[in-house]
């Protein structure tokens, strides 16, 4: 790359919410740059333990980016149905994509898969400038435009940056953009685990008082990527239990549903937190993804929510570009900041309240929420509103995110 470059765009972050956003930009003409601190590879061997369930919405948008054919079929797990239930109880609930005359919900898919497919379609555009194992140096901002300077000593401007480098955000913190945060009280453990009965592309979900545990399907029938979220006290014990011991616990954990279960992995913690930042965008600068927002990680929608940003940005930015506007004005930015904080708010109440009503064993808490999935499985119209908002739809979408893009 020459010493000094300008673009429309530069985005900090090559990981899936980045790179989505820049390929929507490239595919509309808007000469973007993407400035990644690490590297993307094809993914292969043993399953990677952080996986993303994504919902049909994701689904279109990576399929309206050009993306989708990139991934590997072997490695992308539709699931067609969906099992929630409150341990040592009868409050239960079960979605099928059928009853919509759909053929899936989502698909489980390695997050490494996904950034590699997205890293292998934005080399086909010619807008779109990729720039891997390289760290951004310094920010700062100007009346028109951003300077950013490289690692490498390379420098450049773009009339907007988009931040999406992570829940760590380092733009977002050399911004001193503040942030609303609570730790959950919650570690998760994830895993890979096959399982003795086939998982019937399901993916289930089970509540009991220490937290949710679910079990995500995999491309291979008795293989599943396991989500446990349980206090830090109790994560460490479930990580310092033997093999068999593990194995016991957690099929104990998940009420046998699949029979005796098998760890095929290492394991992992790490802690969950909520963070929301307080500004979505400054004068020449957005947060997207997880550098604005994130959630317990109960409903699967972290990813979900951060697609919908890179959807919502493209379509903003390009419509400022079509009129002539200044893409990095604040002012004509306002519009996109609060259409991407309420919904991310949106989705951080409604998992708290999962997450409260789930917690504990307060038997009259505990008799609310099993009356509640009852309902909801029993009464035809309230289902068919949650299949819907498992599968993504809106009324809101952002056009790429749409079958129809008109």
């Amino acid at each position: 790359m020459l010493s000094t470059q300008t673009y429309d765009v530069a985005i900090v972050g090559g990981g899936m919410v980045g790179l989505a956003t820049a390929i929507g930009l490239a595919m509309a003409g808007i000469k973007v740059v993407v400035i990644d601190a690490g590297q993307t590879e094809a993914v292969s061997g043993e399953p990677k333990l952080r996986v993303s369930a994504i919902n049909k919405a994701s689904q279109q948008l990576i399929t309206n980016l050009g993306a989708w054919p990139y991934l590997a079929a072997s490695r992308v797990s539709p699931y067609q149905k969906m099992q929630v239930w409150d341990k040592d109880s009868l409050g239960k609930i079960d979605f099928d994509a059928h009853s919509l005359s759909e053929t899936h919900l989502g698909s489980i898919i390695e997050n490494d898969a996904i950034a590699f497919a997205l890293a292998e379609r934005a080399g086909e555009l010619s807008e779109l400038t990729y720039i891997e194992n390289t760290r951004l140096e310094r920010i700062a901002f100007g009346e028109r435009e951003a300077w950013l300077t490289l690692d490498n000593g390379d420098s450049l401007s773009a009339a907007l940056v988009v931040a999406a480098d992570g829940a760590n955000s380092w733009v977002r913190e050399q911004c001193k953009i503040p942030l609303t945060f609570w730790d959950y009280n919650h570690h998760a453990i994830v895993a890979t685990i096959r399982t003795e009965l086939p998982h019937g592309e399901t993916a289930r979900q089970v509540f009991d008082k220490e937290g949710p545990l679910a079990f995500l399907p995999l491309y291979e029938k008795d293989l599943c990527s396991i989500v446990w979220s349980v206090s830090p006290e109790k994560a460490q014990q479930l990580l310092a239990l033997d093999k068999v011991a593990f194995e016991r616990a957690l099929t104990a954990a998940f009420d046998g549903r699949l029979g005796m279960c098998s760890l095929e992995s290492d394991r992992q913690s790490f802690p969950l937190r909520m963070r929301y930042a307080r500004h979505f965008a400054r004068p020449r600068l957005v947060l997207a993804g997880d550098a604005a927002h994130t959630i317990h990680p109960l409903a699967g929608q972290g990813v979900n929510l951060g697609f919908l940003d890179a959807a919502a940005i493209v379509e903003a930015v390009t419509e400022l570009k079509q009129q002539g506007k200044d893409i990095g004005d604040y002012k004509h930015l306002r519009d996109l900041e609060r259409w991407r904080k309420a919904e991310a708010l949106e989705m951080i109440t409604a998992m708290e309240g999962f997450k409260r009503l789930f917690q504990g064993t307060n038997p009259v808490t505990k008799a609310i929420r099993d009356l509640g999935l009852n309902i909801v499985d029993n009464f035809a119209p309230l289902k068919t509103l949650f299949i819907q908002q498992a599968l993504g739809n809106k009324n809101n979408l952002p056009k790429l995110c749409r079958r129809n893009q008109n």
